[in-house]
């Protein structure tokens, strides 16, 4: 993978310290979510680069957007890209696991995201960094929602990609720090391909889901209209 910079709309994403590198499921998360609400403070779990903080950014107006980060060189390259970019002085990055950040903030966040890791067959094969980013075993959804649970506002609201086939049992996890989903996107890479993943926003209020379907190509390179123009405000040739 590319270790050559990304270059966005309005920000840049260096990507050559980390094994993670920009990719749609960050795009999409950033992209997707809603700000309806005007949140005025941001997490960000699992920065890897900064890319969806550096997105509620531009996208928002909330004047404190945090990150949390474990891994070294992410974390070192987060901080770079905050530093690099318009909006310096709303973002900052903690170098710390989720479960050591929530122990010591005792400040609610009206918004939160993650791009969690997720498990892969391919684990083995990967290299170190970039499997502890992608597994599970470093980071589980358990660990995650109740992390969340505990950091979110009582009217905030959260928001995660995660693969498909996790989706049911995601939300069976969430409902168990009374986290409930609002809104859906099931997102479909082709038409006629599987769905591979789920965008997912909760809150602690239960109430009817909004759930659509996203297909990314008509066919390779070809983008639907839907996807050009959910990513139009970030990928310079949308």
């Amino acid at each position: 993978m590319s270790n050559k910079p990304f270059q966005f709309k309005q920000f840049t994403i260096q990507q050559d310290k980390t094994a993670m590198k920009v990719g749609t499921d960050g795009v999409l998360l950033g992209a997707w979510v809603s700000i309806e609400s005007n949140p005025f403070s941001i997490l960000d779990i699992g920065a890897g680069t900064g890319l969806i903080a550096l997105m509620l950014a531009q996208k928002s107006n909330a004047e404190l957007i945090d990150a949390v980060e474990l891994n070294n060189e992410a974390y070192e390259q987060t901080v770079a890209n905050f530093e690099e970019s318009n909006w310096g002085d709303r973002l900052f990055c903690y170098h710390a696991s989720i479960q050591e950040f929530t122990e010591e903030i005792e400040d609610s966040y009206d918004l939160i995201v993650s791009n969690p890791p997720f498990f892969t067959s391919t684990y083995k094969e990967l290299e170190k960094d970039r499997a502890m980013a992608r597994h599970t075993e470093t980071l589980t959804y358990r660990d995650l929602l109740q992390g969340v649970s505990k950091l979110l506002s009582k009217n905030g609201s959260c928001a995660f990609i995660i693969p498909f086939s996790e989706e049911a049992n995601f939300i069976k996890i969430a409902a168990e720090f009374k986290l409930f989903p609002n809104r859906i996107t099931n997102v479909r890479g082709a038409k006629t391909s599987e769905i591979k993943r789920s965008l997912l926003q909760f809150s602690f209020e239960k109430k009817s889901i909004n759930k659509n379907e996203l297909i990314i190509e008509i066919e390779r390179h070809n983008y639907t209209t839907a996807y050009k123009n959910l990513v139009k405000d970030f990928y310079l040739k949308m």
